[in-house]
Protein backbone atom coordinates (compact mmCIF):
# COMPACT_ATOMS: atom_id res chain seq x y z
CA UNK A 1 0.00 0.00 0.00
CA UNK A 2 1.24 3.77 -0.60
CA UNK A 3 1.64 6.59 1.97
CA UNK A 4 -1.51 7.62 0.58
CA UNK A 5 -3.66 5.22 1.76
CA UNK A 6 -6.56 5.57 4.36
CA UNK A 7 -6.66 3.56 7.61
CA UNK A 8 -10.34 4.06 8.76
CA UNK A 9 -11.14 2.22 12.33
CA UNK A 10 -14.30 0.12 12.16
CA UNK A 11 -17.25 1.25 14.01
CA UNK A 12 -17.17 -0.36 17.53
CA UNK A 13 -19.59 -3.21 18.05
CA UNK A 14 -22.39 -2.82 20.77
CA UNK A 15 -20.14 -2.83 23.88
CA UNK A 16 -23.04 -4.75 26.12
CA UNK A 17 -22.63 -7.50 23.96
CA UNK A 18 -18.68 -7.33 23.88
CA UNK A 19 -19.04 -7.52 27.04
CA UNK A 20 -21.68 -10.81 27.50
CA UNK A 21 -19.91 -12.27 24.84
CA UNK A 22 -16.54 -12.29 25.96
CA UNK A 23 -17.61 -13.00 29.59
CA UNK A 24 -19.85 -16.15 27.99
CA UNK A 25 -16.76 -17.24 25.55
CA UNK A 26 -14.02 -16.75 27.95
CA UNK A 27 -12.16 -14.95 25.47
CA UNK A 28 -10.39 -11.38 25.01
CA UNK A 29 -12.73 -8.33 24.33
CA UNK A 30 -11.38 -7.12 21.11
CA UNK A 31 -11.53 -11.11 19.90
CA UNK A 32 -15.22 -10.94 21.65
CA UNK A 33 -15.62 -7.41 19.33
CA UNK A 34 -14.71 -9.26 16.58
CA UNK A 35 -16.84 -11.75 16.95
CA UNK A 36 -19.93 -9.28 17.31
CA UNK A 37 -18.74 -7.55 14.11
CA UNK A 38 -19.44 -10.90 12.20
CA UNK A 39 -22.98 -11.12 13.92
CA UNK A 40 -21.59 -13.88 16.36
CA UNK A 41 -23.53 -12.63 19.68
CA UNK A 42 -24.29 -15.91 21.83
CA UNK A 43 -22.22 -19.02 23.23
CA UNK A 44 -23.70 -21.00 20.54
CA UNK A 45 -23.43 -18.92 17.58
CA UNK A 46 -19.75 -18.95 18.76
CA UNK A 47 -19.65 -22.34 19.30
CA UNK A 48 -21.02 -22.71 15.75
CA UNK A 49 -18.50 -20.47 14.13
CA UNK A 50 -15.74 -21.86 15.40
CA UNK A 51 -16.70 -25.65 14.65
CA UNK A 52 -18.45 -25.95 11.36
CA UNK A 53 -20.24 -28.89 10.62
CA UNK A 54 -21.37 -30.19 7.03
CA UNK A 55 -24.71 -30.92 8.79
CA UNK A 56 -25.01 -26.99 8.32
CA UNK A 57 -25.09 -27.55 4.54
CA UNK A 58 -28.35 -26.50 2.77
CA UNK A 59 -30.25 -29.27 0.93
CA UNK A 60 -29.34 -29.01 -2.80
CA UNK A 61 -32.76 -29.55 -3.84
CA UNK A 62 -33.93 -26.01 -2.23
CA UNK A 63 -31.90 -24.93 -5.62
CA UNK A 64 -34.54 -24.33 -8.42
CA UNK A 65 -34.15 -26.59 -11.11
CA UNK A 66 -31.98 -28.95 -9.16
CA UNK A 67 -35.19 -32.05 -9.30
CA UNK A 68 -35.37 -32.03 -13.38
CA UNK A 69 -31.21 -31.41 -13.55
CA UNK A 70 -30.33 -34.73 -11.48
CA UNK A 71 -33.15 -36.59 -13.38
CA UNK A 72 -31.55 -36.19 -16.83
CA UNK A 73 -28.13 -36.70 -15.32
CA UNK A 74 -29.67 -40.22 -13.78
CA UNK A 75 -31.47 -40.94 -17.12
CA UNK A 76 -28.05 -39.95 -19.02
CA UNK A 77 -25.96 -42.59 -16.63
CA UNK A 78 -28.51 -45.04 -16.79
CA UNK A 79 -29.11 -44.84 -20.70
CA UNK A 80 -25.04 -44.98 -21.41
CA UNK A 81 -25.64 -41.81 -22.57
CA UNK A 82 -22.44 -39.76 -23.48
CA UNK A 83 -22.01 -36.82 -21.48
CA UNK A 84 -19.92 -33.84 -21.63
CA UNK A 85 -18.72 -31.76 -18.90
CA UNK A 86 -17.81 -28.16 -19.80
CA UNK A 87 -16.06 -25.31 -18.00
CA UNK A 88 -14.27 -22.13 -18.11
CA UNK A 89 -10.15 -22.00 -18.38
CA UNK A 90 -9.82 -20.30 -15.56
CA UNK A 91 -9.37 -21.56 -11.36
CA UNK A 92 -13.15 -22.17 -10.34
CA UNK A 93 -14.25 -23.67 -13.93
CA UNK A 94 -11.21 -26.11 -14.08
CA UNK A 95 -11.48 -27.23 -10.56
CA UNK A 96 -15.74 -27.59 -11.47
CA UNK A 97 -15.54 -29.68 -14.41
CA UNK A 98 -12.88 -31.93 -12.33
CA UNK A 99 -14.92 -32.45 -9.42
CA UNK A 100 -17.90 -33.44 -12.00
CA UNK A 101 -16.12 -35.16 -13.75
CA UNK A 102 -14.29 -37.51 -11.34
CA UNK A 103 -17.90 -38.15 -9.44
CA UNK A 104 -19.90 -39.11 -12.95
CA UNK A 105 -17.00 -41.01 -14.06
CA UNK A 106 -17.53 -43.46 -10.87
CA UNK A 107 -20.73 -44.47 -12.52
CA UNK A 108 -20.37 -44.34 -16.53
CA UNK A 109 -17.21 -44.11 -18.80
CA UNK A 110 -19.36 -42.13 -21.51
CA UNK A 111 -18.27 -39.21 -20.29
CA UNK A 112 -15.53 -36.43 -21.45
CA UNK A 113 -14.63 -32.85 -20.48
CA UNK A 114 -14.16 -30.01 -22.77
CA UNK A 115 -12.19 -26.18 -21.85
CA UNK A 116 -12.67 -24.05 -24.30
CA UNK A 117 -9.81 -22.03 -25.56
CA UNK A 118 -8.78 -18.68 -24.18
CA UNK A 119 -7.49 -17.60 -27.75
CA UNK A 120 -9.44 -19.72 -30.41
CA UNK A 121 -12.97 -19.58 -28.81
CA UNK A 122 -12.83 -17.31 -25.70
CA UNK A 123 -15.30 -17.13 -22.18
CA UNK A 124 -18.49 -19.32 -22.18
CA UNK A 125 -19.64 -21.97 -24.38
CA UNK A 126 -18.18 -21.77 -27.89
CA UNK A 127 -20.20 -22.64 -31.06
CA UNK A 128 -17.10 -25.48 -31.64
CA UNK A 129 -17.42 -26.86 -28.78
CA UNK A 130 -21.05 -27.78 -29.60
CA UNK A 131 -20.12 -28.54 -33.13
CA UNK A 132 -17.62 -30.87 -31.40
CA UNK A 133 -20.00 -32.52 -28.97
CA UNK A 134 -22.78 -33.51 -32.10
CA UNK A 135 -20.10 -35.06 -34.36
CA UNK A 136 -19.10 -37.01 -31.11
CA UNK A 137 -22.34 -38.17 -30.36
CA UNK A 138 -22.79 -36.43 -26.82
CA UNK A 139 -26.10 -36.48 -25.55
CA UNK A 140 -26.31 -34.41 -22.66
CA UNK A 141 -23.84 -31.33 -21.91
CA UNK A 142 -23.17 -29.87 -18.31
CA UNK A 143 -21.87 -26.34 -18.23
CA UNK A 144 -19.69 -25.04 -15.16
CA UNK A 145 -19.12 -21.73 -14.04
CA UNK A 146 -20.84 -20.55 -17.60
CA UNK A 147 -23.72 -20.87 -19.52
CA UNK A 148 -26.22 -18.57 -17.88
CA UNK A 149 -25.82 -15.97 -20.96
CA UNK A 150 -25.34 -18.80 -23.54
CA UNK A 151 -29.39 -18.40 -24.89
CA UNK A 152 -28.16 -18.74 -28.46
CA UNK A 153 -25.83 -21.70 -27.52
CA UNK A 154 -28.34 -23.77 -25.93
CA UNK A 155 -30.29 -23.29 -29.16
CA UNK A 156 -27.84 -24.23 -30.88
CA UNK A 157 -27.12 -27.50 -29.58
CA UNK A 158 -30.95 -28.53 -28.74
CA UNK A 159 -31.09 -28.09 -32.64
CA UNK A 160 -27.83 -31.00 -32.85
CA UNK A 161 -30.08 -32.97 -30.31
CA UNK A 162 -27.78 -32.28 -27.25
CA UNK A 163 -29.36 -31.30 -23.87
CA UNK A 164 -28.13 -28.76 -21.65
CA UNK A 165 -27.66 -28.57 -17.72
CA UNK A 166 -26.35 -25.54 -16.84
CA UNK A 167 -24.33 -24.85 -13.24
CA UNK A 168 -23.25 -21.14 -12.96
CA UNK A 169 -23.09 -18.60 -10.49
CA UNK A 170 -22.74 -15.39 -12.84
CA UNK A 171 -25.80 -13.34 -13.27
CA UNK A 172 -28.50 -13.84 -15.18
CA UNK A 173 -29.30 -11.76 -18.19
CA UNK A 174 -32.67 -10.69 -19.27
CA UNK A 175 -33.58 -14.33 -20.50
CA UNK A 176 -32.15 -17.40 -19.24
CA UNK A 177 -31.14 -19.86 -21.80
CA UNK A 178 -33.60 -22.90 -22.55
CA UNK A 179 -31.79 -25.47 -20.87
CA UNK A 180 -33.31 -28.49 -19.15
CA UNK A 181 -32.32 -27.21 -16.29
CA UNK A 182 -30.49 -24.49 -14.94
CA UNK A 183 -28.97 -23.99 -11.58
CA UNK A 184 -27.59 -20.75 -10.88
CA UNK A 185 -28.78 -19.15 -7.21
CA UNK A 186 -28.69 -15.88 -8.72
CA UNK A 187 -31.83 -16.00 -10.25
CA UNK A 188 -34.19 -14.33 -9.35
CA UNK A 189 -36.72 -17.19 -9.01
CA UNK A 190 -34.55 -19.23 -7.17
CA UNK A 191 -35.16 -19.72 -3.67
CA UNK A 192 -32.11 -21.00 -2.51
CA UNK A 193 -30.90 -19.89 0.76
CA UNK A 194 -27.05 -19.11 -0.04
CA UNK A 195 -26.52 -17.56 -3.37
CA UNK A 196 -22.69 -16.63 -3.05
CA UNK A 197 -21.71 -20.45 -4.21
CA UNK A 198 -18.66 -20.52 -6.86
CA UNK A 199 -19.13 -22.31 -10.30
CA UNK A 200 -17.50 -25.14 -8.47
CA UNK A 201 -20.12 -25.09 -5.25
CA UNK A 202 -23.03 -25.15 -7.73
CA UNK A 203 -21.44 -27.95 -9.00
CA UNK A 204 -20.63 -29.48 -5.99
CA UNK A 205 -24.57 -29.19 -4.83
CA UNK A 206 -25.50 -31.11 -8.24
CA UNK A 207 -23.45 -34.10 -7.26
CA UNK A 208 -24.73 -33.80 -3.59
CA UNK A 209 -28.61 -33.90 -4.92
CA UNK A 210 -27.44 -36.87 -7.18
CA UNK A 211 -25.83 -38.35 -4.59
CA UNK A 212 -29.39 -37.65 -2.23
CA UNK A 213 -31.37 -38.93 -4.65
CA UNK A 214 -29.63 -42.77 -5.43
CA UNK A 215 -28.49 -43.55 -1.97
CA UNK A 216 -24.81 -42.59 -2.32
CA UNK A 217 -23.24 -41.97 1.06
CA UNK A 218 -22.08 -38.09 1.59
CA UNK A 219 -18.86 -39.48 3.28
CA UNK A 220 -17.59 -40.72 -0.81
CA UNK A 221 -17.85 -36.83 -1.17
CA UNK A 222 -15.70 -35.53 0.68
CA UNK A 223 -12.31 -35.91 -0.99
CA UNK A 224 -13.91 -33.63 -3.49
CA UNK A 225 -13.89 -30.79 -1.31
CA UNK A 226 -9.82 -30.30 -2.06
CA UNK A 227 -11.31 -29.12 -5.32
CA UNK A 228 -13.80 -26.99 -4.01
CA UNK A 229 -11.68 -24.50 -1.30
CA UNK A 230 -9.68 -24.43 -4.18
CA UNK A 231 -12.44 -22.84 -6.13
CA UNK A 232 -14.04 -20.69 -3.29
CA UNK A 233 -10.45 -19.01 -2.43
CA UNK A 234 -9.64 -18.60 -5.86
CA UNK A 235 -12.68 -16.83 -7.04
CA UNK A 236 -12.99 -14.73 -4.35
CA UNK A 237 -16.88 -15.31 -3.48
CA UNK A 238 -17.73 -14.67 0.26
CA UNK A 239 -16.34 -16.41 3.25
CA UNK A 240 -19.16 -16.91 4.92
CA UNK A 241 -22.46 -18.98 5.34
CA UNK A 242 -22.15 -22.32 3.14
CA UNK A 243 -19.10 -21.12 1.77
CA UNK A 244 -17.19 -20.65 5.02
CA UNK A 245 -18.26 -24.63 5.58
CA UNK A 246 -17.27 -26.06 2.49
CA UNK A 247 -13.54 -24.52 2.58
CA UNK A 248 -13.54 -25.49 6.12
CA UNK A 249 -13.66 -29.13 5.46
CA UNK A 250 -12.09 -28.67 2.08
CA UNK A 251 -9.02 -27.37 3.54
CA UNK A 252 -9.06 -30.67 5.87
CA UNK A 253 -8.87 -32.57 2.84
CA UNK A 254 -6.20 -30.61 1.25
CA UNK A 255 -4.02 -30.69 3.98
CA UNK A 256 -4.55 -34.25 5.00
CA UNK A 257 -5.28 -35.95 1.91
CA UNK A 258 -4.73 -33.51 -1.00
CA UNK A 259 -5.55 -35.75 -4.52
CA UNK A 260 -2.36 -36.12 -6.49
CA UNK A 261 -2.20 -32.98 -8.82
CA UNK A 262 -3.07 -30.62 -6.33
CA UNK A 263 0.18 -32.65 -3.66
CA UNK A 264 2.62 -31.22 -7.27
CA UNK A 265 1.37 -28.06 -6.99
CA UNK A 266 1.89 -28.11 -2.73
CA UNK A 267 5.89 -29.23 -3.69
CA UNK A 268 6.16 -27.34 -6.36
CA UNK A 269 5.25 -23.97 -4.92
CA UNK A 270 7.30 -24.68 -1.84
CA UNK A 271 4.74 -25.16 0.59
CA UNK A 272 4.67 -27.06 3.51
CA UNK A 273 2.26 -30.05 3.28
CA UNK A 274 -0.27 -30.11 6.12
CA UNK A 275 -0.18 -26.09 6.38
CA UNK A 276 -1.79 -24.98 3.68
CA UNK A 277 -3.93 -21.75 4.21
CA UNK A 278 -6.63 -19.67 1.91
CA UNK A 279 -4.01 -17.53 1.20
CA UNK A 280 -1.40 -19.93 0.00
CA UNK A 281 -4.30 -21.13 -2.75
CA UNK A 282 -4.81 -17.14 -3.65
CA UNK A 283 -1.06 -16.70 -4.28
CA UNK A 284 0.55 -20.23 -5.29
CA UNK A 285 -2.03 -22.94 -5.65
CA UNK A 286 -4.56 -20.83 -7.53
CA UNK A 287 -2.13 -19.08 -10.02
CA UNK A 288 -0.04 -22.08 -11.22
CA UNK A 289 -3.91 -23.73 -12.09
CA UNK A 290 -4.92 -20.19 -14.10
CA UNK A 291 -1.07 -20.79 -16.06
CA UNK A 292 -2.24 -23.42 -17.88
CA UNK A 293 -5.39 -21.81 -19.76
CA UNK A 294 -3.22 -18.39 -20.06
CA UNK A 295 -0.34 -19.94 -21.39
CA UNK A 296 -1.55 -23.42 -23.06
CA UNK A 297 -4.83 -24.91 -22.61
CA UNK A 298 -7.24 -25.46 -19.46
CA UNK A 299 -7.31 -28.59 -20.16
CA UNK A 300 -4.05 -28.98 -18.57
CA UNK A 301 -5.42 -27.82 -15.50
CA UNK A 302 -8.02 -30.64 -15.43
CA UNK A 303 -5.79 -33.33 -16.63
CA UNK A 304 -3.65 -32.75 -13.51
CA UNK A 305 -6.22 -32.56 -10.65
CA UNK A 306 -7.93 -35.85 -12.24
CA UNK A 307 -4.87 -37.44 -12.43
CA UNK A 308 -4.86 -40.69 -10.12
CA UNK A 309 -0.81 -41.32 -11.03
CA UNK A 310 2.00 -39.47 -9.33
CA UNK A 311 4.13 -39.92 -11.71
CA UNK A 312 1.75 -38.32 -14.31
CA UNK A 313 0.42 -35.46 -11.75
CA UNK A 314 4.06 -34.31 -11.10
CA UNK A 315 5.07 -34.28 -14.79
CA UNK A 316 1.81 -32.38 -15.85
CA UNK A 317 2.53 -29.95 -12.75
CA UNK A 318 5.96 -29.39 -13.42
CA UNK A 319 4.48 -27.89 -16.95
CA UNK A 320 2.19 -26.20 -15.38
CA UNK A 321 4.82 -24.43 -13.29
CA UNK A 322 6.70 -23.94 -15.91
CA UNK A 323 3.90 -22.00 -17.58
CA UNK A 324 3.32 -19.87 -14.53
CA UNK A 325 6.97 -19.04 -14.82
CA UNK A 326 6.87 -17.54 -18.41
CA UNK A 327 3.65 -16.70 -17.10
CA UNK A 328 4.76 -14.24 -14.52
CA UNK A 329 8.01 -13.06 -17.03
CA UNK A 330 5.00 -11.80 -19.65
CA UNK A 331 2.88 -10.48 -17.21
CA UNK A 332 5.91 -7.99 -15.63
CA UNK A 333 7.00 -6.85 -19.31
CA UNK A 334 3.18 -5.78 -20.00
CA UNK A 335 2.95 -4.25 -16.74
CA UNK A 336 5.98 -2.47 -16.93
CA UNK A 337 4.75 -0.98 -20.55
CA UNK A 338 1.26 -0.27 -19.35
CA UNK A 339 2.54 2.01 -16.28
CA UNK A 340 4.63 3.41 -18.99
CA UNK A 341 1.90 4.24 -21.27
CA UNK A 342 0.20 6.03 -18.57
CA UNK A 343 3.18 7.82 -17.62
CA UNK A 344 3.84 9.27 -20.87
CA UNK A 345 -0.07 10.18 -21.36
CA UNK A 346 -0.14 7.29 -24.09
CA UNK A 347 -3.65 5.50 -22.44
CA UNK A 348 -7.28 6.11 -23.71
CA UNK A 349 -8.38 7.30 -20.52
CA UNK A 350 -5.83 8.10 -17.03
CA UNK A 351 -7.50 10.97 -15.51
CA UNK A 352 -10.51 9.31 -13.50
CA UNK A 353 -9.56 5.95 -15.35
CA UNK A 354 -7.04 3.97 -16.64
CA UNK A 355 -7.58 2.80 -20.03
CA UNK A 356 -5.05 0.76 -22.16
CA UNK A 357 -4.75 -0.86 -25.52
CA UNK A 358 -1.97 -2.62 -27.33
CA UNK A 359 -2.78 -5.29 -30.10
CA UNK A 360 0.12 -7.07 -29.14
CA UNK A 361 -0.22 -7.68 -25.55
CA UNK A 362 -0.71 -11.90 -24.53
CA UNK A 363 -4.50 -12.10 -23.99
CA UNK A 364 -4.36 -14.38 -21.08
CA UNK A 365 -2.49 -11.78 -18.48
CA UNK A 366 -4.47 -8.52 -19.09
CA UNK A 367 -6.48 -9.28 -16.33
CA UNK A 368 -3.60 -9.61 -13.84
CA UNK A 369 -2.00 -6.34 -15.48
CA UNK A 370 -5.53 -4.78 -15.03
CA UNK A 371 -5.10 -5.89 -11.30
CA UNK A 372 -1.78 -4.26 -10.97
CA UNK A 373 -2.31 -1.33 -12.36
CA UNK A 374 -4.91 -0.05 -9.97
CA UNK A 375 -2.24 -0.97 -6.98
CA UNK A 376 0.03 1.36 -8.77
CA UNK A 377 -3.18 4.14 -9.46
CA UNK A 378 -5.71 2.97 -7.91
CA UNK A 379 -8.73 3.74 -10.48
CA UNK A 380 -10.87 1.62 -12.43
CA UNK A 381 -8.68 -0.01 -15.03
CA UNK A 382 -9.43 -1.73 -18.56
CA UNK A 383 -6.48 -3.39 -20.03
CA UNK A 384 -7.12 -4.44 -24.00
CA UNK A 385 -5.63 -6.31 -26.28
CA UNK A 386 -6.48 -7.92 -29.77
CA UNK A 387 -7.39 -11.43 -30.50
CA UNK A 388 -9.08 -12.86 -33.44
CA UNK A 389 -9.79 -9.88 -35.15
CA UNK A 390 -11.53 -8.50 -32.37
CA UNK A 391 -10.60 -5.72 -28.80
CA UNK A 392 -10.54 -7.70 -25.98
CA UNK A 393 -9.73 -7.34 -22.27
CA UNK A 394 -10.06 -7.55 -18.53
CA UNK A 395 -11.18 -4.71 -16.06
CA UNK A 396 -10.81 -4.12 -12.86
CA UNK A 397 -12.96 -1.62 -10.17
CA UNK A 398 -11.50 0.12 -7.01
CA UNK A 399 -13.26 -0.74 -3.67
CA UNK A 400 -16.87 1.15 -4.00
CA UNK A 401 -17.55 1.43 -7.72
CA UNK A 402 -19.27 -0.48 -9.45
CA UNK A 403 -17.37 -0.99 -13.05
CA UNK A 404 -19.86 -3.73 -14.45
CA UNK A 405 -22.50 -1.32 -14.50
CA UNK A 406 -20.23 1.44 -16.69
CA UNK A 407 -19.37 -1.53 -18.84
CA UNK A 408 -23.17 -1.99 -19.49
CA UNK A 409 -23.39 1.75 -20.64
CA UNK A 410 -21.36 0.75 -23.63
CA UNK A 411 -23.50 -2.33 -24.41
CA UNK A 412 -24.21 -1.15 -27.75
CA UNK A 413 -20.45 -0.68 -28.36
CA UNK A 414 -19.48 -4.46 -27.43
CA UNK A 415 -19.51 -8.02 -29.22
CA UNK A 416 -20.01 -9.48 -25.41
CA UNK A 417 -19.38 -8.55 -21.63
CA UNK A 418 -19.75 -10.44 -18.65
CA UNK A 419 -18.72 -10.50 -15.23
CA UNK A 420 -19.84 -8.83 -11.80
CA UNK A 421 -19.06 -5.40 -9.74
CA UNK A 422 -15.29 -5.66 -9.70
CA UNK A 423 -13.99 -7.54 -12.37
CA UNK A 424 -15.76 -8.07 -15.44
CA UNK A 425 -14.70 -9.05 -19.38
CA UNK A 426 -15.49 -7.60 -22.79
CA UNK A 427 -14.84 -7.95 -26.79
CA UNK A 428 -15.46 -4.82 -29.33
CA UNK A 429 -14.71 -4.15 -32.70
CA UNK A 430 -11.59 -2.18 -32.72
CA UNK A 431 -13.70 1.05 -34.40
CA UNK A 432 -15.73 1.30 -31.60
CA UNK A 433 -12.83 1.51 -29.24
CA UNK A 434 -12.38 5.54 -29.03
CA UNK A 435 -16.20 5.59 -28.44
CA UNK A 436 -15.61 2.78 -25.62
CA UNK A 437 -13.07 4.56 -23.84
CA UNK A 438 -14.71 8.40 -24.25
CA UNK A 439 -17.69 7.21 -22.87
CA UNK A 440 -16.26 5.18 -20.25
CA UNK A 441 -14.52 7.58 -19.00
CA UNK A 442 -16.99 10.19 -18.85
CA UNK A 443 -19.55 7.63 -17.07
CA UNK A 444 -16.91 7.19 -14.94
CA UNK A 445 -15.99 10.43 -14.38
CA UNK A 446 -19.75 11.02 -13.35
CA UNK A 447 -19.78 8.34 -10.68
CA UNK A 448 -16.97 8.49 -8.71
CA UNK A 449 -16.31 10.15 -5.82
CA UNK A 450 -12.40 11.38 -4.33
CA UNK A 451 -12.85 9.01 -1.41
CA UNK A 452 -12.99 6.20 -3.94
CA UNK A 453 -10.18 7.43 -5.78
CA UNK A 454 -7.71 6.40 -2.34
CA UNK A 455 -7.28 2.97 -1.00
CA UNK A 456 -8.94 2.21 2.34
CA UNK A 457 -7.40 -0.08 4.67
CA UNK A 458 -10.38 -1.21 7.28
CA UNK A 459 -9.08 -1.66 10.90
CA UNK A 460 -10.76 -3.65 12.78
CA UNK A 461 -9.06 -2.69 16.24
CA UNK A 462 -5.48 -1.07 18.15
CA UNK A 463 -4.02 -3.52 19.77
CA UNK A 464 -0.86 -3.44 21.98
CA UNK A 465 1.65 -6.05 21.52
CA UNK A 466 0.97 -7.32 24.80
CA UNK A 467 -2.15 -8.59 23.96
CA UNK A 468 -1.10 -10.85 20.99
CA UNK A 469 -0.46 -13.85 23.64
CA UNK A 470 -0.51 -17.50 22.46
CA UNK A 471 -3.74 -17.73 23.32
CA UNK A 472 -5.14 -14.83 21.42
CA UNK A 473 -3.42 -16.06 18.42
CA UNK A 474 -4.80 -19.79 19.10
CA UNK A 475 -8.51 -18.21 19.29
CA UNK A 476 -7.33 -15.52 16.12
CA UNK A 477 -6.50 -18.72 14.20
CA UNK A 478 -9.96 -20.50 14.99
CA UNK A 479 -11.89 -17.27 12.70
CA UNK A 480 -10.20 -18.85 9.91
CA UNK A 481 -10.76 -20.07 6.69
CA UNK A 482 -10.54 -16.30 5.57
CA UNK A 483 -11.54 -14.52 2.82
CA UNK A 484 -14.20 -11.29 1.67
CA UNK A 485 -16.91 -11.15 4.24
CA UNK A 486 -14.80 -13.03 7.01
CA UNK A 487 -11.60 -11.38 6.10
CA UNK A 488 -8.09 -11.77 8.64
CA UNK A 489 -8.55 -8.95 11.03
CA UNK A 490 -6.61 -5.99 10.78
CA UNK A 491 -5.11 -4.35 13.43
CA UNK A 492 -3.51 -1.17 14.54
CA UNK A 493 -0.35 -1.05 16.90
CA UNK A 494 0.72 3.00 17.70
CA UNK A 495 4.50 3.90 18.30
CA UNK A 496 6.29 0.72 17.60
CA UNK A 497 10.38 1.08 16.45
CA UNK A 498 12.45 -1.59 15.18
CA UNK A 499 14.30 -4.03 17.56
CA UNK A 500 17.79 -3.03 15.49
CA UNK A 501 17.55 -6.01 13.03
CA UNK A 502 15.40 -4.56 10.17
CA UNK A 503 16.42 -5.84 6.45
CA UNK A 504 15.44 -5.42 3.16
CA UNK A 505 14.65 -8.83 1.10
CA UNK A 506 13.38 -9.98 -1.63
CA UNK A 507 14.43 -9.45 -5.66
CA UNK A 508 15.53 -5.76 -5.63
CA UNK A 509 15.48 -5.36 -1.91
CA UNK A 510 11.61 -4.20 -1.97
CA UNK A 511 10.43 -6.20 1.21
CA UNK A 512 11.80 -5.70 4.76
CA UNK A 513 12.10 -8.05 7.54
CA UNK A 514 11.82 -6.35 10.85
CA UNK A 515 11.55 -7.42 14.51
CA UNK A 516 9.14 -4.62 15.92
CA UNK A 517 9.07 -3.64 19.82
CA UNK A 518 6.18 -1.17 20.90
CA UNK A 519 7.36 1.37 23.08
CA UNK A 520 5.09 1.12 25.68
CA UNK A 521 5.77 -2.90 25.81
CA UNK A 522 9.55 -3.43 25.25
CA UNK A 523 9.54 -6.95 26.21
CA UNK A 524 7.21 -8.08 23.30
CA UNK A 525 8.86 -8.17 20.03
CA UNK A 526 7.45 -9.50 17.21
CA UNK A 527 8.86 -10.47 13.75
CA UNK A 528 6.88 -8.60 10.76
CA UNK A 529 7.14 -8.97 6.98
CA UNK A 530 6.51 -5.67 4.80
CA UNK A 531 6.06 -6.27 1.10
CA UNK A 532 6.89 -3.39 -1.26
CA UNK A 533 7.47 -1.05 1.52
CA UNK A 534 11.03 -0.65 0.90
CA UNK A 535 10.56 2.60 0.77
CA UNK A 536 10.37 3.53 4.58
CA UNK A 537 13.82 1.30 5.50
CA UNK A 538 15.58 4.43 5.89
CA UNK A 539 13.34 6.01 8.23
CA UNK A 540 12.79 2.60 10.62
CA UNK A 541 16.59 1.73 10.20
CA UNK A 542 17.16 4.99 12.28
CA UNK A 543 15.33 4.29 15.10
CA UNK A 544 12.59 6.31 14.34
CA UNK A 545 8.94 5.69 15.86
CA UNK A 546 5.86 4.80 13.50
CA UNK A 547 2.40 3.63 13.97
CA UNK A 548 1.66 -0.31 12.07
CA UNK A 549 -1.28 -1.54 10.77
CA UNK A 550 -1.11 -5.52 10.05
CA UNK A 551 -2.58 -8.96 10.33
CA UNK A 552 -1.76 -11.67 12.10
CA UNK A 553 -0.41 -14.82 10.53
CA UNK A 554 1.55 -18.29 11.73
CA UNK A 555 4.51 -18.90 9.56
CA UNK A 556 5.83 -22.34 8.86
CA UNK A 557 9.47 -22.72 7.72
CA UNK A 558 11.01 -26.25 7.68
CA UNK A 559 8.57 -27.87 10.25
CA UNK A 560 8.79 -24.79 12.34
CA UNK A 561 5.65 -22.46 13.07
CA UNK A 562 6.13 -18.94 14.35
CA UNK A 563 3.86 -16.09 14.73
CA UNK A 564 4.18 -13.09 12.36
CA UNK A 565 3.14 -9.46 11.27
CA UNK A 566 1.76 -9.16 7.82
CA UNK A 567 2.15 -5.34 7.21
CA UNK A 568 -0.43 -3.70 5.59
CA UNK A 569 0.46 0.04 6.06
CA UNK A 570 3.04 2.06 8.00
CA UNK A 571 2.54 5.69 8.66
CA UNK A 572 5.97 7.33 10.69
CA UNK A 573 4.74 9.40 13.61
CA UNK A 574 5.23 12.92 12.06
CA UNK A 575 2.32 11.99 9.59
CA UNK A 576 -0.06 11.38 13.39
CA UNK A 577 1.34 14.31 14.84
Amino acid sequence: MTKECKWMLKEPADPAKVERLATEVGIDKVLAELLVARGVESFEQARSFFRPSLDDLHDPFLMKDMDVAVERLHEAIAGKQKILVYGDYDVDGTTAVSLVYSFIRRFTDQVDFYIPDRYDEGYGVSYKSIDWAAEGGFKLLITLDCGIKAVEKVDYAREKGIDVIICDHHLPGESLPAAVAVLDPKREDCNYPFDDLSGCGVGFKLVQAYSKSYDIPFETLIPLLDLLVVSIASDLVTMVGENRVLAHFGLKQLNENPRKGLLALITLSNLEPGHVTVDDIVFKIGPRINAAGRMETGRLAVELLKATDSDKAVAIGEQINASNNDRKNIDREITQNAIGMVQEGKALAHENATIVYNPKWNKGVVGIVASRLVEAFYKPTVVLTKSNGFVTGSARSVAGFDLYEAIENCADLLENFGGHIYAAGLTLKEENLPEFARRMDEFISGKITTEMLVPVIDVDAKLDFSQVTPKFFRILKQFQPFGPGNNNPIFVTENVYDAGNGRKVGAGGVHMKLDLIQESQPYHQIAAIAFNMSEYYDYIREGNPFDVCYAIVENYYRGNSTLQLRVRGIKEREEII
